[in-house]
């Protein structure tokens, strides 16, 4: 089956290496000229399209596709544009199934509460608002044209590039312990393997909340990645010293806490985690980073 990615981002890269080893074709949607060659070495073959110009998106490979859409919304408003400009251009086409990757900030702040996907969203966050968006409109056209879609409700995700390295480094505060959110994770590396399990074993129309089995605070976190590569451990602050000192974004974050309930993806996606803690993924992480003996 042809796999057609859009948002050839991490997550795409890790996803087209797992389909290309499975021998499937794969297209990704890519917005930049100067990354169409770099497509073509790692075996995908680009269509350059821009999602916020509907007129670029004639000709997509869709007809019996596994889709999957991980583009981010725009950075503004409460709406997904570039849903409803993909959705438009499909016309009469009709993909085997869509997997989107949303986020868990659509349930908004559960005061901390185990939330599994029965939990209505309410999200606070406008970021969060345009995913709620373009699930709605991804869910109402699967719907009305008999196409399977498939939404994952993701946390922050983490591998060995994307951790709070440079904030550690800059010695920047954390809440104290006490008053932290909790927050919850995934590894790239499972993600991947989850995005493949759900276009294979996930039910059209159904959301699967996606995190691993840990569940610590955001200071926890800040904490145990601090402790995993000896670096300072970070200074706790109060609520009323972070709202002075900490960045509106990492503000935004810290005012939500939740705890996400995966055991549905587990039952039903059949997924075993690779790293099931951040301890798993922190140490995995090291050992990848310390240099190899020489043969």
């Amino acid at each position: 089956m042809r796999t057609l990615i859009i948002g050839f981002g991490d997550i795409g890269h890790r996803i087209a290496k797992l389909e290309l080893a499975l021998g499937h074709c794969v297209t990704a949607l890519i917005r930049d000229k100067d990354k169409i060659e770099a497509a073509r070495g790692f075996g995908v073959e680009p269509f350059l399209a821009d999602l916020d110009q509907p007129d670029t998106l004639v000709q997509q490979p869709l007809d019996g596709t596994r889709v999957y859409y991980f583009a981010p919304p725009p950075s503004v408003n409460t709406h997904d544009s570039r849903v409803a400009n993909w959705l438009r251009s499909i016309g009469r086409a009709k993909p085997a199934l869509i997997v989107y990757i949303s986020t868990t900030g659509v349930y908004g702040h559960c005061h901390g509460e185990w939330v599994d996907e029965q939990r209505p969203p309410n999200p606070v966050a406008d970021r969060a608002k345009r995913r709620l968006s373009a699930e709605l409109q991804l869910s109402e056209w699967g719907a009305q044209q008999a196409v399977p879609v498939i939404r994952l409700r993701v946390p922050g995700i983490y591998h060995p590039d994307r951790l709070p390295m440079a904030s550690l480094l800059q010695g920047k505060p954390i809440l104290h312990s006490a008053d932290a959110p909790y927050s919850n994770r995934i590894h790239a590396d499972d993600l991947a393997q989850i995005c493949l399990a759900a276009a294979r074993h996930g039910r059209g129309g159904e959301i699967y909340n996606v995190a691993d089995s840990d569940s610590c605070t955001m200071s926890e976190y800040f904490l145990k990645v601090a402790e995993a590569f000896n670096m300072p451990r970070p200074k706790e602050i109060s609520w009323q010293q972070a709202r002075q000192q900490l960045s509106p974004g990492m503000l935004s974050y810290l005012q939500e806490s939740r705890r996400i309930e995966n055991k549905k993806m587990l039952r039903e996606l059949g997924v075993v985690l690779r790293y099931p803690t951040l301890e798993d993924g922190l140490r995995d992480i090291l050992v990848a980073k310390q240099p190899q003996p020489n043969p």
